[in-house]
């Protein structure tokens, strides 16, 4: 789903984005609900910035990575946490781009969320190359989510990977 996000697009830098485990839902520009298997995730554009809430099996997780006045967690390369009975894992890169590379790329990743079901997309008024966009899916115990934040002023694309998964007991030998 691509909407374009009722906001005018402010010039947010990549390394003004922060990454939190377990706020509170924030006020959204765009929501998308989605049921995978037995989780509801719930898909929520914020401007420039993400935030999803995954429910399953008693247990929920919340994920932001906001531009966050006051926040002292920077978005992180990587992180590895238990969150109850799951697993969660979070990775995160920057991408810097040329003019040409940069717009190209962009055209690819909306096509690719637009045109799929479980993708929810938001482009800001003013800017065709300013984005924020999220995929998700489910493969077997696991819940995934992969998303795009554009800042085409500075050429970058902050990139990360999500992963939440049921924590599978140890074997005893």
């Amino acid at each position: 789903m691509l909407t374009t996000l009722q906001t005018a697009y402010s010039d947010t830098r990549a390394a003004d984005l922060a990454w939190a485990l377990g706020r509170e839902p924030l006020p959204a520009l765009a929501v998308l609900d989605l049921r995978l298997g037995d989780a509801h995730l719930q898909l929520r554009l914020l401007g420039a910035s993400h935030q999803v809430l995954l429910e399953e099996g008693g247990g929920s997780c919340s994920e932001t990575v906001a531009c966050m006045p006051g926040s002292s967690t920077p978005l992180p390369l990587g992180v590895a946490k238990r969150l109850g009975e799951w697993d969660y894992a979070f990775a995160a890169r920057v991408e810097t781009l040329s003019e040409g590379s940069f717009a190209g790329r962009a055209q690819e990743l909306l096509a690719l969320v637009t045109d799929h079901p479980q993708g929810l997309a938001g482009t800001f008024p003013g800017s065709p190359h300013a984005f924020t966009a999220m995929l998700a899916q489910r493969t077997e115990d696991q819940v995934r989510w992969r998303t795009w934040h554009a800042y085409p002023q500075e050429g970058q694309l902050v990139v990360t990977r999500t992963r939440v998964g049921v924590r599978m007991p140890a074997v005893a030998h």
